[in-house]
């Protein structure tokens, strides 16, 4: 065995070895003072995890194209690119959860949980890098649940009622569709002999065998992306986890699951082209239209974004009915500002919430623009580009991705697009009950101004250059057309 292979792997090994230093450094400095039993010297510890992971995203722009081990693992430009794509959204999140991690958490053992935190984060990012860059079902399979495990954690990472059932739900989902999965991959084996990604695709065809390891593989990965039908673990487990959490879970989680699927339709399953895009179709359909008008009747904004979130998944999947280099570079442009927008979000929904006893309902945001305006601009902005809201990036996410399926040119793509327009009007409404509520709607006690600590500006700012920016920046889609 050659182990000079692991240098290919660069950005795995790389981040593994974040995760080895993080570990170290949390033994050493995690010492605690016997009279308030409180730990000390751990000042540097948050700018010592968020300038590793800077330093992660800077030395992907210098990887190149590998593989290793026989195939079982392929990196190609696209994947690196994701691959910055999803550590520039750990960097926010990292950075936004600063302040909670280290003093909102519960039981007054503030700050002793700051390691696991970090870690359990790390690994689950090191998973779905593994994940994407699979060449390989079993490569592939490992990766998934390398990043699900730990995700499980840091749902349950408060302590709360509402945290365990929301992590006991998610778990359980995830071993239900990991199986689900397995089983389709063990069918997909019995029909081609072979689990490489390559081989498959030159070997598959149609036959029941195949076609039924599809369906289960594609339901198995539909569980971690929260597609319609299998989304029914997303609300619950998004309201009862703690806020950044649920940010991370909706974005990069969701992000690199779409991505790979992308990646295994279009490559691996092509000859199979006409059975999942039926299935795309309708679970497209079902998902931007039953997320919306659910996401009308929630009064709890922590679940009224859990269904934004599965509506958006439908549009992000959207682009993958293209079928071609444009859907795939509609498809990474549209996690990108989504990245950035719903982090936004989620970064105004965790300050309201540690400074407002823990609400996360919407009439804890009447009458918010009154006291807090510029926090309330920025969530209008984050808002309207989730929308698509011209002049915001969101709106040119969306319109790449109607392009991309409309290239496909059938009337299936043609009517789910029509389908995804109209409900794009209703998305439009119920983004707008909270800027009603915000702007519009009075309170007797609203939230009292506060002042947000640097690393929610941080964030925030962060978050907003890219809302701003992404979308009037064309060279952005352009590198990312050349990548794929």
């Amino acid at each position: 065995m050659n182990y000079g292979q692991f240098f290919n792997m660069f950005p795995e090994v790389y981040l593994t070895g974040i995760l080895l230093l993080v570990f170290f450094w949390d033994v050493i400095t995690c010492k605690t003072n016997a009279e308030d039993d409180k730990p000390s010297h751990r000042e540097l510890f948050n700018p010592l995890v968020v300038s590793l992971m800077t330093a992660y995203v800077v030395a992907l722009f210098f990887t190149s194209s590998s593989d290793a081990f026989g195939g079982m693992y392929i990196s190609t430009e696209a994947i690196h690119v994701m691959k910055i794509i999803l550590g520039v959204g750990t960097v926010i999140v990292l950075i936004q959860s600063r302040k909670w991690i280290t003093e909102s958490l519960v039981n007054g053992q503030n700050g002793h949980k700051e390691g696991e935190f970090y870690m359990l984060v790390i690994s689950t990012l090191l998973g779905m890098n593994m994940m994407m860059s699979a060449g390989h079902f079993l490569m592939f399979f490992l990766g998934l649940e390398m990043a699900s495990v730990p995700m499980a954690c840091l749902v349950a990472f408060d302590r709360r009622q509402k945290s365990a059932e929301g992590a006991a739900k998610y778990i359980l989902v995830a071993t239900f569709s990991s199986g689900i999965m397995l089983f389709g991959i063990s069918f997909i084996y019995a029909a081609c002999g072979t689990l490489y990604f390559t081989d498959v695709a030159e070997l598959v065809s149609i036959k029941p065998l195949s076609i039924m390891g599809l369906v289960f593989f594609f339901s198995g990965l539909g569980f971690k992306i929260s597609l319609v039908p299998f989304h029914f673990w997303t609300a619950d487990t998004y309201e009862g986890a703690p806020t950044t959490v649920t940010g991370y879970l909706s974005v990069i989680s969701k992000g690199a699951a779409a991505f790979t699927l992308c990646t295994i339709l279009m490559k691996v399953f092509q000859p199979m082209v006409e059975y999942w895009e039926m299935m795309l179709y309708v679970v497209i359909v079902l998902s931007i239209t039953i997320a919306n008008l659910f996401a009308i009747r929630q009064s709890d904004l922590k679940r009224f974004m859990a269904f934004s979130s599965i509506s958006q998944a439908g549009y992000i999947m959207l682009a993958v009915v293209g079928n071609n280099a444009q859907g795939v570079t509609a498809l990474m442009y549209y996690t990108l500002i989504y990245v950035v927008a719903n982090l936004a979000v989620f970064t105004v929904i965790a300050a309201v919430e540690e400074r407002n006893a823990g609400r996360t309902d919407m009439d804890a945001y009447n009458g918010f623009y009154r006291t807090n305006p510029r926090l309330s601009f920025l969530m209008t902005l984050a808002l309207f580009s989730l929308a698509g809201i011209p002049p915001f990036a969101g709106m040119f996410s969306k319109f790449f991705v109607f392009m991309a399926a409309a290239e496909q040119g059938s009337f299936g793509a043609y009517f789910v697009v029509f389908v995804a327009l109209i409900n794009t009007v209703v998305s439009l409404y119920y983004y707008l009950l909270i800027v009603k509520a915000m702007y519009i709607k009075g309170a007797d006690n609203p939230l009292p101004t506060f002042m947000s600590d640097l690393n929610t500006k941080l964030a925030l700012a962060l978050c907003t250059a890219g809302i701003v920016l992404f979308g009037v920046c064309s060279f952005i889609y352009d590198w990312l057309f050349v990548a794929v």
